[in-house]
């Protein structure tokens, strides 16, 4: 066996599966709905929250049913998927998906980012919330 098929053999092993944002075992690590906490804050805040680790980051938006498609192919050129929960008092509740690294300075840029779509909508953005498998015993 050469010394690159070694390597590549290694580098496999230590391969962890991909997380998905349907997979069973996620619980919720972090949550930022109030505006004035930073969040910074909120990750520093989470014990359950690992850092190195891939999470679920779920923006939560109340956005005009009808321009929940153009919606959509904003959010899928960096990566989320929209998902449509229930009517909220005219307004449609969803969640804007994607798997990734969670760090403060990208979760303060999404959370003003997903604010300004859902202005530019007609809508709004509720806060976030990330979700990681639960530690197993």
């Amino acid at each position: 066996m050469s010394l690159v098929n070694r390597l590549l053999k290694l580098v496999k092993r230590h391969e962890t599966p991909a997380l998905g944002p349907d997979d069973p075992g996620l619980a919720i690590v972090a949550e930022a709905f109030d505006p004035a906490v930073a969040d910074s804050a909120v990750l520093a805040g989470s014990p359950a929250w690992v850092a190195a680790a891939p999470a679920v980051l779920r923006h939560h938006l109340l956005l005009p049913p009808d321009r929940l498609a153009e919606a959509a192919s904003i959010l899928a050129q960096d990566g989320y998927e929209l998902r449509e929960q229930a009517p909220s008092e005219g307004l449609a509740r969803v969640l804007a998906v994607r798997v990734q690294v969670l760090d403060a300075l990208h979760c303060a840029q999404e959370r003003s980012r997903m604010a300004g779509l859902a202005q530019r909508l007609g809508g709004d953005a509720l806060g976030w919330d990330a979700q990681q498998p639960e530690p197993t015993a």
